[in-house]
């Protein structure tokens, strides 16, 4: 297994998150991801397994996951209905656990890649239960009376949207890294990769008119990379040229297509209403 993350062909890696991941595996702490949605955090982890040649578990979190869950649970109602029933099964308690992604990265042989995805979604005491499985590798399964320990430390790779903060004493426990929005330059070796011979000149006006929509003031939610992408699918699939982007008309603020890139009405009615006022602006000045 290649223990240095360099990228892959399909995901491009800044250097700094480069230089994250590696000294996360170095250190042997969770790898703490946190950038607005749409940076590639949680393609990061598959990227990371892919180049490691690691098997990859995913742990995705919502609101309602509790820390327990990640090590296992035991189904108790199950297990005194079949003793109502008389089934044989009840005799062994192991076949009411289910494992949870923690214990099965613990039982790896291999190291494995373990993602805890979007942390920031469950309860706010959720990282704290956490705490002593992540330090210790192990953890005790009351109902057999076993001590399950890792067999090799998983990398671990943890997401967050900032959607609440995460306690100090969890943060202390890992490696932190931001991942910025991409610049224009990273952000072109980004498409490159999805669309290998896409005219440059189509992508220099979509990477224009992408980077103003996301400069627009009162934004509620800001075009990210995977929605220029689909944008960019669709200019193609409708043969969209580079001169219907290239357009100055300031009345047509709105992109074609532009359901790909705006995810809610606010946003629409705000490029619509800007243009409106671009409108109005012209028709108000003499010879225009």
């Amino acid at each position: 297994m290649s223990s240095r993350f360099e990228g892959t062909a399909d995901y491009v890696a800044t250097e700094d998150l480069k230089v994250a991941v590696n000294a996360a595996v170095a250190l042997e702490r969770p790898l703490l991801i946190k950038g607005e949605p749409g940076t590639g955090k949680t393609v990061l982890a598959y990227e990371v397994a892919k180049a490691m040649n690691a098997p990859l578990l995913t742990w995705h979190i919502k609101s309602t996951t509790k820390a327990q869950q990640g090590l296992y649970e035991y189904d108790a109602v199950t297990r005194l209905r079949d003793s109502q029933l008389g089934d044989e099964r009840v005799k062994d308690v192991k076949n009411y656990i289910k494992k949870g992604k923690l214990w099965e990265a613990f039982e790896s042989p291999v190291r494995p890649v373990l993602l805890i995805d979007e942390i920031d979604k469950a309860d706010i005491e959720f990282p704290n239960d956490l705490l002593q499985e992540l330090d210790r590798m192990e953890f005790f399964v009351y109902e057999t009376g076993e001590t399950i320990k890792a067999q090799v430390r998983p990398v671990m790779i943890i997401t967050s949207n900032n959607e609440k903060e995460l306690p100090d004493a969890f943060l202390r426990r890992c490696f932190f890294h931001y991942i910025r929005f991409p610049e224009e330059q990273t952000m072109q070796a980004i498409v490159d990769v999805h669309f290998p011979g896409i005219k440059q000149k189509l992508v220099a006006e979509a990477l224009r008119i992408f980077y103003d929509m996301r400069k627009v003031p009162g934004l509620k939610k800001k075009p990210s990379t995977s929605e220029l992408l689909d944008w960019l699918k669709l200019l193609l699939v409708e043969d969209i040229d580079e001169t219907v982007l290239r357009e100055k008309d300031p009345t047509k603020l709105i992109p074609p297509l532009h359901g790909a890139l705006l995810k809610n009405e606010q946003d629409v009615h705000l490029f619509e209403r800007l243009a409106f006022l671009a409108r109005r602006e012209g028709s108000a000045r003499p010879g225009q």
